[in-house]
């Protein structure tokens, strides 16, 4: 079986995720930890529960989704997947992070790109990949469609969708992505977003002002 962990964390109210199963193997999805408090909650989580973390997961590299990303790997020192056209938007951590007024230093971190035709598989439960760019240049959704679920990073929200006037985004971009590559899924399909709530594609299809 599968369980989804959620974390609320930093100054965006960030979703981190961890991704695991029974024989405790696991993924963390967007480390946005950015203080010894988070770090902890989601360090003694891990510990807790015993969980090998197999894979770092990005849905994109935009600052609240990476401010954990230099502890995580370099505490379970393992490869951090992530989209090619996202490591351009990661190589700018410092400079976004000066335009929030703190400092990040730069992140050095062993990184394997994905692309759409990839899949992910942890102990047989299979994961597609979607490039849904727009919020981001390598933005990417991982849906389990045994489980009928997702995680969407910042491409759908309830209600929302990822905002579009940051570095590379294009509206009409998303959508089309939405539509042609979300949509099409099973309505009852979970959408675990970056931020908020979750939500089902059938509902924003019906009520998301975005894409009715």
């Amino acid at each position: 079986m599968l369980h989804i962990q959620r974390f609320v964390f930093n100054f965006a109210s960030e979703n981190t995720y961890i991704l695991y199963n029974d024989n405790k193997n696991a993924w963390i999805i967007d480390p946005g930890n950015m203080n010894e408090q988070e770090t902890y909650a989601i360090e003694n989580f891990i510990a807790e529960n015993q969980l090998n973390i197999e894979k770092i997961l990005l849905t994109h590299a935009h600052i609240d989704h990476v401010l954990g990303l230099q502890w995580a790997f370099d505490t379970y020192k393992v490869p951090v997947i992530l989209h090619k056209d996202d490591q351009e938007v990661l190589d700018m951590l410092s400079a976004s992070g000066a335009r929030f007024g703190f400092q990040v230093p730069p992140v050095a971190v062993e990184t394997t790109y994905i692309n759409e035709e990839d899949e992910l598989d942890l102990d047989g439960e299979k994961f597609k990949i979607y490039h849904v760019p727009g919020h981001s240049p390598g933005s990417v959704v991982y849906h389990n469609e045994a489980r009928k679920f997702m995680i969407s990073g910042d491409v759908l929200f309830e209600g929302s969708i990822g905002r579009t006037d940051l570095y590379k985004g294009n509206y009409e971009q998303l959508i089309g992505g939405i539509k042609t590559k979300l949509f099409i899924l099973d309505d009852e399909t979970q959408v675990f977003s970056g931020h908020g709530n979750s939500t089902t594609i059938g509902f924003e299809k019906q009520h998301n002002p975005f894409l009715t």
